[in-house]
C-alpha cells in the first residue's frame, strides 16, 4: 500500500465537522494521538525499565496507526498528496545527511 492508497482509504472513515474545509480537527486529534503514544512509552519507562515486549509493541502500533491516520486527514484537508509528503520529507533528510547537518536545531539547516 502506497501512502497515497492510504490517505484515500482513510478519508472513507473521516467523519468530523466541516469535513473537507477543516484542518483544526485532525491538528489537534494528531496532537493528542501523539501524546498518547508518548504515553504508553513513559509507561514502559516507569513501569517496564525500558523493555518493550510483544503487547507493548502492539498497542504502539496502533497508537501509530491513529497518528497516521490524522496525519492522512490533515494532508487531505490541506490538498497535499502523502506520498509527496513522504519524498519531500526524505529529501530533506538526505540533504541534512549529506552536509553532515542531521543534528543541529532549525528547519532549514
Amino acid at each position: 500500500m502506497t501512502f497515497n492508497e492510504y490517505q484515500v482509504q482513510s478519508r472513507k472513515t473521516a467523519l468530523y465537522p466541516n469535513l473537507g474545509a477543516n484542518f483544526v480537527y485532525p491538528t489537534l486529534g494528531l496532537s493528542g494521538e501523539s501524546g498518547e503514544v508518548a504515553e504508553k512509552i513513559k509507561k514502559i519507562l516507569r513501569d517496564k525499565g525500558g523493555l518493550i515486549g510483544e503487547t507493548e509493541k502492539e498497542e504502539i502500533k496502533k497508537e501509530l496507526g491513529d497518528v497516521l491516520w490524522y496525519v492522512a486527514q490533515l494532508a487531505t484537508e490541506l490538498k497535499l498528496d502523502l506520498d509527496e509528503v513522504a519524498e519531500t520529507n526524505l529529501k530533506k533528510l538526505f540533504s541534512r545527511l549529506e552536509r553532515g547537518a542531521i543534528g543541529g536545531n532549525g528547519d532549514n539547516r
